[in-house]
């Protein structure tokens, strides 16, 4: 079970703060319980069960944080050889649902590559790519203690000195 204050990864929202567990606002207490979620990007709150089967689990450490940043450089970029919008959005979709940072990177550099590939822009691809780093950088930002737009530059000085 998670506390209040936490910050946890909550499915494919990405970071979320536990903001109070307890009933519903509309219903009574002593109800089900449930995890009040405030995500890092967006706004709004998520109810969650807390006996939910829905994907949570704790943001990783900064060593683990760390540790991930430097695996960045070997991870493979997840490129979709069909063309057709709906069979590429499938690919990606499956990608998000394995919780994974690496899974996040695939998906970023496959989708740069595609896009530098093409040399169009795609409102689908550029989406896909910003709710992908929206998770990733969320994430790390909070591991590190820093903001999330500092995020890419310290992954690219943290690649380049090899840290």
């Amino acid at each position: 079970m998670f506390s209040v204050g936490e910050k946890i990864i909550y499915g494919e929202n990405g970071v979320c703060t536990v903001s109070e567990i307890g009933a519903l606002p509309m219903e009574d207490k002593g109800g089900k319980v449930y995890y009040h979620l405030k995500p890092l990007v967006g706004s709004g709150t998520y109810f969650t069960p807390v006996d939910s089967a829905a994907y949570m689990r704790p943001v990783m450490t900064k060593e683990e944080a760390e540790a991930f940043i430097a695996t960045i450089p070997g991870i493979e970029p997840a490129i979709c050889s069909d063309t057709r919008f709906n069979h590429v959005d499938a690919f990606y979709k499956e990608l998000f649902k394995l919780h994974s940072c690496e899974a996040l990177v695939s998906v970023i550099k496959g989708l740069r590559f595609r896009m530098a590939d093409r040399k169009t822009k795609s409102s689908r691809a550029e989406a896909t790519m910003k709710r992908a780093k929206d998770i990733l950088h969320g994430e790390l930002s909070v591991a590190l203690g820093i903001e999330m737009g500092e995020v890419e530059d310290y992954i690219a000085r943290s690649v380049a000195s090899g840290e």
